[in-house]
């Protein structure tokens, strides 16, 4: 489905607006000006899925075990007592 764009005034935004969330929620993006000047946009809403703390942490682990820092032969540890002095 193609979304359409479309652009309304302030005033008429709120006097409509359970009808502009209707078209919204059929697929199109509108556009609300103040003056003339583009403010806001009122786009459908996508929910999105959120992230398994677990496969965050899993993942995070696999990549610092793939990727080393290259640091001279000197440990985070080392590092972070330098940063302390």
């Amino acid at each position: 489905m193609e979304t359409v764009e479309r652009t309304v005034g302030a005033y008429e935004a709120k006097t409509k607006l359970p009808q502009l969330l209707e078209e919204v929620a059929k697929g199109e993006k509108i556009v609300i000006t103040k003056h003339g000047v583009p403010v806001a946009m009122l786009v459908p809403y996508i929910k999105t899925k959120r992230p398994d703390p677990q496969e965050a942490v899993e993942a995070l682990r696999k990549w610092q075990a793939e990727h080393r820092l290259s640091l001279g032969g000197l440990t985070i540890r080392e590092l972070i007592e330098e940063g302390r002095r």
